[in-house]
């Protein structure tokens, strides 16, 4: 990792999918097209460091059927927080399916007006088709709908990462979502996971997805203190906004390779057909071979 400042690039939608690339949703009141640019895009890479035990996460300590220690990698250069996109195994043909529970901190007026940033049901098709999965959860989120939160959290199925309390960039410019200062961006962390411990989660574990798939140096010097690792994608799912179940599971089932990280979404309002898309996923992908684990288990190998 270099102590240049690497900055995500904007996204262009697919001319073929016609629709936007997954990542997190922004703030209220945006234009379907800013809003389609900032549900993110693949992040810079940030080179891998050897992997090494790491304190446990801040939450409580999760149930039988958890890590009782979930692996971290160690420390960039400089103590810089590490980045995870990929397992690099090119034999054990694993994959993780990753979802976002984007909330920011002002969208509760539009929560209580009927908008739906959960997903019962694409949980309960997960549960269906036993996927383990890591949900990347903002504290708002956790808050808005905290029974789901402490239901997520307290099922060994799956196991909850922490997405931000607010969902503001933690560097800047990021699609136009407000920007933390370090010290505001290092509280925001220790905030989400207050917010898990407070809806009932235990099964919480030390990673961190930046907003909108923003960072640079120093929103990864701002987060060192966590203790955690921040873990990106490399295949984007696409259903960020998208209409067509058939076109985000195309992009999925083109893009995995052993060791990937799928990037999706957990929010109704946002990505309408990802529980449709992830019944046409699964059992594809186990057609060929592949086994589905939790990012704990991809930073393990």
């Amino acid at each position: 990792m270099t102590n240049s400042v690497r900055k995500v690039a904007a996204a262009a939608a697919t001319a073929v999918l016609g629709a936007a690339l997954a990542g997190c949703g922004g703030g209220a009141g945006t234009p379907d097209a800013g809003r389609e640019a900032r549900m993110g895009t693949p992040a810079a890479s940030a080179s891998t460091s050897a992997r090494a035990s790491a304190p446990g996460s801040p939450a409580a300590s999760p149930q039988p059927g958890a890590p009782a220690k979930p692996p971290t990698m160690a420390p960039g250069p400089n103590g810089l927080t590490p980045v995870f996109e990929r397992a690099k195994q090119r034999t054990d043909k694993t994959v993780a399916l990753t979802f976002d529970a984007d909330m920011t901190s002002d969208q509760g007026p539009r929560a209580a007006g009927g908008e739906h940033f959960d997903n019962p049901a694409l949980i309960s098709t997960l549960r269906t088709l036993k996927v383990p999965s890591t949900i990347f959860m903002t504290g708002r989120w956790a808050e808005e709908y905290p029974d789901q939160a402490k239901s997520i959290g307290t099922d060994p199925n799956f196991e909850i990462a922490n997405h931000s309390y607010s969902h503001h960039a933690f560097t800047s410019p990021c699609y136009g979502l407000p920007a933390l200062d370090a010290a505001a961006a290092r509280a925001d962390v220790d905030r989400a996971f207050a917010a898990f411990r407070q809806a009932g989660a235990v099964n919480t574990v030390p990673y961190f997805r930046f907003p909108g798939g923003c960072y640079d140096d120093q929103a990864l010097r701002a987060v060192s203190t966590a203790k955690v690792t921040a873990v990106q994608w490399d295949v984007v799912s696409g259903d960020a906004f998208a209409k067509d179940p058939d076109a985000v599971a195309e992009q999925v089932l083109a893009g995995v390779k052993p060791g990937s990280v799928v990037v999706m979404h957990c929010t109704r309002s946002a990505a309408p057909v990802t529980e449709e898309a992830v019944r046409r996923i699964v059992p594809e992908l186990r057609k060929r071979g592949y086994r589905f684990v939790k990012v704990s288990e991809l930073i393990g190998t």
